[in-house]
């Protein structure tokens, strides 16, 4: 056993005060390991995997569920190998929900034993499939109480992401347009009840199954992509559009769906496939460049922003998503669960796409 918070001082408040975040933990924990790139037969669940040190600004926090999101198995399959590549092997996972263990020295914000969730940056190299997962400060937030470690783990990734895009990105405003291609997964579904909530009128791309879904979620009009044509059934133009897909023909849709001085946004920018491809050396440049060359592009053919969004820590974006999720405002459903030790099946059923919506693992 060690202790992962020390203390000093002769002050006896002081004393009592870091004598109650102290927090003994075994120095080994269980983890979902990738040894190597590969399917989700690759994954290898291990004991007593070292739990690191905290450093002054981290909270270790005791997982009760991590949710599979897509980027987990992008990630598994070789997705970003120019960053993961070297510290193979790694644990995979981006959101968590459970209950704070131990802070590091300058943590203000937290205490030992209560309720969490959030999620890490989508270049981390710990991730969240594991017992005991470190975050910092601004990666977590405290878990409304109306929801339960598996729904709310299932949250942090998908609405940070759709969060950045709508508010940091298009900066969107009451009253504006919003157009969200495939608003039946979570990034989409999030993406909705966030425009929504900041008084937008919102349309939506999806497939049949999701459609009242997404129209009990407060979006105005849902088109079935696989029955309808989008540019025949939706009318006027948009203040911003956010592309879950980022398909050529989707890119091309969503800009000419745009009035001028509006966003677009597609969440399939080519930073780490060139980089993949190229190194970071050459791939790295070379996505900037195309970036800069479609910005200018855009600007100069339909006067209007063109982004790639990813994911950020948000410390005021993720208090944001909290009051949501505990105002009923913000959800994202959870198709099936299961335990941590059956990994390898839970990325097999997403793979195969036998379960469309979200899966949570549970510890």
């Amino acid at each position: 056993m060690r202790i992962i918070r020390s203390f000093r001082g002769n002050s006896d408040s002081r004393l009592i005060s870091r004598l109650s975040s102290l927090r003994s933990i075994s120095t080994g924990c269980r983890a979902v390991m990738l040894p190597r790139f590969g399917g989700p037969e690759v994954l290898e669940l291990r004991e007593n995997v070292p739990v690191p040190n905290l450093n002054p600004n981290e909270v270790l926090v005791r997982a009760k569920a991590v949710s599979v999101n897509p980027l987990d198995c992008r990630i598994r399959a070789g997705y970003g190998r120019s960053v993961f590549q070297p510290h193979l092997p790694i644990i995979i996972g981006r959101d968590v929900s459970g209950e704070v263990a131990a802070i590091g020295n300058s943590v203000k914000s937290f205490r030992v034993g209560q309720e969490v969730f959030g999620a890490l940056h989508p270049t981390a190299l710990r991730g969240t499939y594991t017992d005991h997962a470190i975050l910092s400060e601004e990666e977590l937030t405290e878990k409304p109480a109306s929801v339960s470690h598996v729904e709310a783990s299932a949250i942090p990734f998908a609405a940070l992401t759709a969060w950045r895009a709508l508010k940091s990105n298009a900066r969107i405003l009451e009253g504006q347009r919003v157009l969200v291609f495939r608003g039946g997964g979570a990034v989409g579904f999030a993406a909705i009840q966030i425009a929504v909530a900041s008084g937008c009128h919102v349309t939506a791309s999806c497939v049949g199954q999701t459609r009242d879904r997404i129209l009990a979620a407060g979006a105005e009009q849902a088109v079935d992509y696989t029955t309808e044509d989008i540019e025949m059934v939706v009318k006027g133009k948009f203040d911003a559009v956010l592309d879950t897909i980022g398909r050529p023909e989707t890119e091309r849709i969503g800009i000419n769906f745009l009035r001028k001085g509006g966003n677009y946004m597609t969440l399939q920018g080519e930073a780490a496939s060139l980089t993949d491809r190229y190194g970071f050396v050459i791939g790295l440049p070379l996505a900037t460049s195309l970036l800069a060359k479609k910005k200018i592009q855009y600007q100069y053919s339909h006067g209007i922003d063109y982004w790639w969004s990813y994911m950020r820590a948000d410390p005021e974006g993720l208090a944001e998503i909290k009051r949501l999720v505990g105002d009923g405002k913000l959800k994202i459903p959870v198709e099936k669960t299961f335990p941590i030790t059956e990994v390898v099946a839970a990325h097999e059923a997403k793979e195969k796409k036998e379960i469309p919506g979200k899966v949570v693992l549970e510890l």
